[in-house]
Formats: C-alpha cells, sequence, structure tokens
C-alpha cells in the first residue's frame, strides 16, 4: 500500500498560492575550519544524514480524479544536485548581499514534481565565512517521517563524515500505476468508511473550542472559520493585499540582554512570571511603536498591534532542539504606551493570562482544524498563520528555543542561524526568532511593496532593546 498524506498534510499543497508558497526557510551562516568546507562535503553530509529518512527522497503524487488524498511515491530520477545548490555572493560579501539573496530565492515555490526539499550553499561571505539557505514545505514535515532539512543538516559534535562511514543504501521503489492508486483508494474507504464522518466531527469540535478560546484571549476577536461574530483586529500597515516579491532582513542580539532586564525585574510581585519570551515580545512592541511613528501613523495611548505567537514554554537556558509544550497565544502589543518597562509588564500578564487562564489555543486543536501536525515551533507559526484569518491578527510572532552550545556542519561551527517564516495571505509582515548559542537571532520577511522600510523596523528593534537594557525606567 501507498503511504497517503493525512489530509493535513494535504491542505498545504491544496492552499499554496501564488502569494504563500507554503514553505518554511532557514539561514545558518557558518565558519569553516582551515582547510575549508565545499559542495562535496555539503552533498555528503546530506546523503550519509537523509540515509534512514526517505521522505527525503519521495515526491508527492496525485491520485486519478483526486478520489483520495495524494500519496508519497519514491522518486526513481532522484537528483542530489537539483536540490543541493551552490551559488555565491559578489565582492565583498556583505550581509545585505547575503539578504537580497534569501529575499529572491525564498518565494519560489518547490517543483511539486520533485521530493519538496532545498538547500543552497553560498559561499563568499565577508571573513571566509559561508551559509546555508534552506527550504522545506509543509506537507513533508510531519514530525514523524521527516523534519525541516535544516535540522538534518546540523549535529551537536564536530567531525567530517568520511567515505567509509557506513550509508543506508537506498533503492527507489516501482511507483504504483495509476490502477493501483485508484484500487487502494477505493480499498482505504472500504475499510475506513467512518473516517470522513469522525473528520468532520472532529473538524467541527476543534473548530468551536478554538473559536472559544480565541475569543476569550483576544478580546472578542472575529474568526472566520468559526463565525463568531466580533470584533476585528485593528487596521495596521501590516495587513495589505501581497505579492509574490520579498525584502529579508536579519538581526542578531545578545541572550543575555534579555536576562538582564528579566532579572532586573526581581523587585515585582509577579517577577518571576516573567520570561524570556515576554522581553523578546516587549522588545518588538518598542521597535513596532518607533517604526509606527517614522511611518507618521497615528499613535495613541490605545494603539495595538494584535500578535498571533505560538509560544514554546522553556527556561533561560534550553539545552535541547525542540521545545516541549507549545500554546498559541493572540495577544494585544501596547504600542501606544510609551515606557518601556509598563509595555513589559503589560506583555507579561497579559501572556500570563492566557497560559495559566485555560484561554491558550492549543496547539493540538490548532492543528487538527488547520491541516497541520507541527514538528518544530517555526512550522507551527508559519501554518497558524495560514489557518486563521488576517481579521483576527496584525502579525506572526514565532520564537524557538535553540540549543546553548554550538552546532556544526562536518568541522564547520554554525555561527548563527535565521529563520525564514512564509507570509500568509494578507499579511505583510512575519517575525521569525531563534535563541541559539548565548544569542537572539530575528528573521523579518516582508512583502516587497507593502514593507519597504522593514529594516527600519530591524533598526527600531535594536534600539528598543537597549532602551530595556539600560533600565531607564525600570
Amino acid at each position: 500500500m501507498s503511504d497517503r498524506l493525512t489530509s493535513l498534510d494535504a491542505s498545504f499543497l491544496y492552499l499554496e498560492e501564488g502569494t504563500t508558497a507554503m514553505h518554511v526557510g532557514s539561514v545558518m551562516v557558518f565558519q569553516p575550519p582551515a582547510d575549508g568546507f565545499d559542495y562535496d562535503q555539503l552533498v555528503q553530509i546530506i546523503e550519509h544524514r537523509i540515509g534512514a529518512i526517505p521522505r527525503f527522497r519521495q515526491k508527492v503524487r496525485d491520485v486519478p480524479g483526486r478520489i483520495a488524498n495524494p500519496v508519497w511515491v519514491d522518486d526513481e530520477n532522484f537528483d542530489m544536485s537539483y536540490h543541493v545548490r551552490r551559488t555565491g555572493l559578489p565582492r565583498p560579501g556583505k550581509d545585505r548581499q547575503l539578504q537580497d539573496f534569501v529575499a529572491r530565492v525564498q518565494p519560489r515555490k518547490l517543483d511539486r514534481s520533485r521530493p519538496l526539499w532545498e538547500v543552497y550553499l553560498v559561499e563568499g561571505l565577508a571573513d571566509g565565512r559561508f551559509a546555508l539557505v534552506t527550504k522545506t514545505h509543509h506537507a513533508l514535515i510531519d514530525g514523524v517521517h521527516a523534519l525541516d532539512i535544516a535540522h538534518v543538516i546540523v549535529d551537536s559534535e564536530r567531525g567530517e563524515v568520511g567515505e567509509d562511514d557506513d550509508v543506508e543504501r537506498w533503492e527507489a521503489r516501482r511507483p504504483p500505476s495509476s490502477v493501483e492508486l485508484v484500487t487502494e483508494a477505493v480499498v482505504d474507504a472500504v475499510r475506513r468508511p467512518t473516517q470522513v464522518v469522525d473528520l468532520v466531527r472532529g473538524g467541527m469540535h476543534d473548530a468551536v473550542t478554538v473559536g472559544m478560546r480565541a475569543a476569550e484571549s483576544a478580546g472578542s476577536l472575529l474568526s472566520n472559520l468559526v463565525r463568531t461574530a466580533a470584533r476585528p483586529a485593528p487596521d495596521s500597515p501590516l495587513n495589505a493585499q501581497i505579492g509574490t516579491a520579498r525584502r529579508w532582513v536579519n538581526l542578531a542580539t545578545d541572550l543575555q540582554n534579555y536576562r538582564a532586564v528579566r532579572t532586573r525585574l526581581g523587585r515585582g510581585a509577579y517577577a518571576e512570571d516573567v520570561t524570556i519570551n515576554d522581553v523578546v515580545l516587549a522588545t518588538i512592541t518598542g521597535g513596532f511603536r518607533t517604526w509606527l511613528l517614522n511611518r507618521g501613523e497615528a499613535v495613541s495611548s490605545s494603539t495595538v498591534v494584535r500578535a498571533m505567537v505560538p509560544v514554546s514554554i522553556y527556561g533561560d537556558d534550553p539545552s535541547g532542539m525542540y521545545a516541549n509544550q507549545v500554546m498559541a497565544c493572540v495577544v494585544n502589543l501596547p504600542v501606544g504606551e510609551p515606557g518601556a518597562s509598563i509595555r513589559l509588564h503589560q506583555i507579561a500578564f497579559a501572556m500570563r493570562q492566557q497560559m495559566e487562564g485555560g484561554h491558550a489555543v492549543g496547539a493540538t486543536s490548532l492543528a487538527n482544524l488547520a491541516g497541520f501536525a507541527p514538528p518544530t515551533l517555526h512550522a507551527l507559526g508559519a501554518r497558524l498563520g495560514s489557518a486563521m484569518s488576517r481579521r483576527i491578527y496584525n502579525v506572526m510572532i514565532t520564537n524557538v528555543p535553540g540549543p546553548q552550545s554550538p552546532l556544526y556542519a562536518g568541522d564547520a561551527e554554525m555561527l548563527s542561524t535565521y529563520p525564514v517564516t512564509p507570509l500568509a495571505k494578507g499579511q505583510a509582515l512575519s517575525i521569525g526568532i531563534t535563541s541559539y548559542n548565548g544569542g537572539v537571532y530575528y528573521g523579518l520577511n516582508a512583502d516587497r511593496d507593502a514593507m519597504p522600510d522593514v529594516e527600519v523596523l530591524a533598526q527600531s528593534i535594536v534600539d528598543s532593546l537597549a532602551e530595556l537594557a539600560s533600565g531607564r525606567d525600570l
């Protein structure tokens, strides 16, 4: 029997549009060893690591007449050189040139006639560095059979993958014929006749649950998914009709600054409830405030930016790649509040209310409703954005805790890692954040026409963190 896509994963093939590519990406910057790092080494690493993960050599095939979900079939003409590509930046190899490259390649949809992933080796960065830019489709990332290709490449131990190392031999299975696909679909329907009814019943229950919790946590929000009449998200330049062109900006900050801000709050009654994630959100809130003022937008004491925030529950020093618990919250960022410390306390209180008061929307319910089972927080964030109406929130912010020790691709040490979260329909900006080895790294993905000043926002975020860290009003 063929390996059939679940309805959850198949939906990401159906939801993909020209302006909303359904893949998640990453940009990892490395320092090569003294003897260098080249394309052949990267191919060797990937061949070695995906040996036990068949999904990376499989493609999607539709069932004739679409009488059932598509299936995964082995790609008989699998071509590693197509998926792993080599390019270089012109001198002087500045970060801005890397940003422009990412903005060009990330919006391009993956070829559905091939396995749904790509990796770019980008050489020529200043100071001898190189970057790996990855793209992985949400339909492939199911958390069981395959993860983001970026997680496959890096390892916690330094070391080359040698030619003598055991690599699982892979031979493509014969693809099923059209007749076999139809026959298997009929057999599945006979064996599980109540599947559709169960899916509909479960989906309706989850829709009601999600709708009720969204309304409670975000102040009677309007969800097109559950048809709940309520107040929509505030008007914002962050919501706009988007095209296919993007701007992408990355910025690096020091995790210690966020910890210092959190420690300085030790005088408050609820200080122990302020998390690093709250400090990150307060930093972004201050950045939004400055950005809006620079745009000449009207900012009053009641002005807010509504954010969809998939939250991982973790401490100050996460040691693993993945979080154990995920919640999706809708929070109003108080950009109208001029005081940095007051903004932080308001955000911490709002987040605590949702997570401890049972008002946060559980990731499982969202997965059942929207068609995704999140393997990583950034995948969750991107999928949430596609599931929820633009009228519910203004911007998506995902914050993923990463390991606080170095990772390697062969002997090359990863210096920094930046997420590239896709834009949902009607969303001009998405923000992904990853903490790694003492740093907090931002990736701002924006529509090229709606956000020509995304670099101003990036600098405003840096300035906002400096304001919080200075403690002038704490």
